[in-house]
């Protein structure tokens, strides 16, 4: 019996996500950000032509089976790293692509485990001070994401973002095209100083991932509502340790979290994490205007908080059902 699977991870730039002055070639329209890519993985040449994402890297693994044993093994992978658009420039720029990083698989007792690294410079330059000599560089740094896949000889298949570049953000998606994981946090500046050279695969460190499940496809459409109907919002932010709600208080907001990771804990005790694209805090709405848990960021957060009456009373009971844990 033949078992196949993969995985495959597409970065992108979030709008917003450039700061300092960086980001002002897209605040005068001559660079991009990215549409969110979609939630169901079905064509990425179109990706790729539409420079709708960065970076690409997928993975593609099978195991032959016979009598419960696993008798032989192979994979095969694809990416790709766009180069910038960019509007109204006399020159075009290319993106470089790093030689792909792929160790032997790993063999062990029902399971082959396979791993993929892949990514390169988007090209557009990008002069700064760096940390290290000559402390000044021009080209832009390292995207990467890499993969990993367990295929197990009683069918299951395991995918995972174990390491990645600090920036932009990372999609991950199974063998069947769902979206299952985001990498939980975007550190621009720490990218764009640190990431290069010896920082990298290529050199002597991977960055492990700080991934998250994905959020549902409710919460997708309730967002894009909050963030493009006309609701009044305001921004907050937390360094890691802040308690964004507690435990037994009063509130009325809900949030949508546009960036780093956050502990949801009910008595004490963390029952969950939560990454970037839930929306949080239904609950104390549809029980009486208590927290039920409290959320306390594990990285550095950026929160939109807008009122629970944006939201309807359906719409508050149907976020409430597709939340396995108990949420403020």
């Amino acid at each position: 019996m033949r078992i196949e699977s993969s995985v495959t991870s597409l970065s992108w730039l979030p709008s917003e996500a450039v700061e300092g002055m960086p980001r002002l070639p897209f605040d005068v329209g001559l660079a991009h950000y990215d549409p969110p890519p979609p939630d169901l993985l079905d064509d990425l040449s179109r990706l790729r032509d539409e420079n709708a994402v960065r970076a690409v890297n997928e993975l593609r693994a099978w195991i032959q089976v016979d009598d419960g044993r696993i008798v032989e093994h192979g994979f095969d992978a694809d990416a790709f790293v766009n180069p910038p658009r960019v509007r109204a420039a006399a020159v075009a720029f290319r993106a470089a692509e790093l030689p792909a990083v792929a160790p032997e698989p790993e063999v062990g007792d029902g399971w082959v485990r396979f791993v993929h690294t892949a990514g390169g410079q988007i090209g557009l330059p990008a002069p700064r001070r760096v940390l290290e000599k000559p402390f000044f560089r021009l080209s832009s740094s390292v995207t990467w994401t890499t993969l990993q896949l367990v295929l197990h000889a009683n069918g299951d298949a395991r995918a995972s973002l174990v390491g990645a570049s600090p920036f932009p953000r990372h999609w991950v998606y199974d063998g069947e095209g769902k979206l299952q994981q985001k990498s939980g946090t975007l550190d621009f500046e720490g990218w764009h100083r640190e990431t290069f050279g010896e920082r990298t695969p290529w050199g002597e460190a991977d960055a492990p991932a700080l991934a998250t499940a994905a959020e549902s496809q409710l919460e997708r459409a309730l967002s894009a509502q909050v963030m493009r109907g006309g609701v009044e919002t305001a921004r907050r932010r937390l360094d890691p340790g802040d308690a964004l709600v507690e435990q037994g208080e009063e509130g009325r907001e809900l949030f949508l979290l546009l960036d780093g990771v956050l502990d949801v804990a009910v008595d004490g005790e963390v029952v969950a994490q939560v990454g970037p694209g839930a929306i949080l805090g239904e609950r104390a709405l549809l029980e009486g205007g208590v927290r039920t848990a409290t959320l306390r960021a594990v990285t550095s957060c950026r929160v939109v908080v807008f009122s629970g009456y944006a939201l309807d009373a359906d719409a508050l009971a149907a976020l409430a059902d597709t939340h396995r844990h108990e949420e403020p």
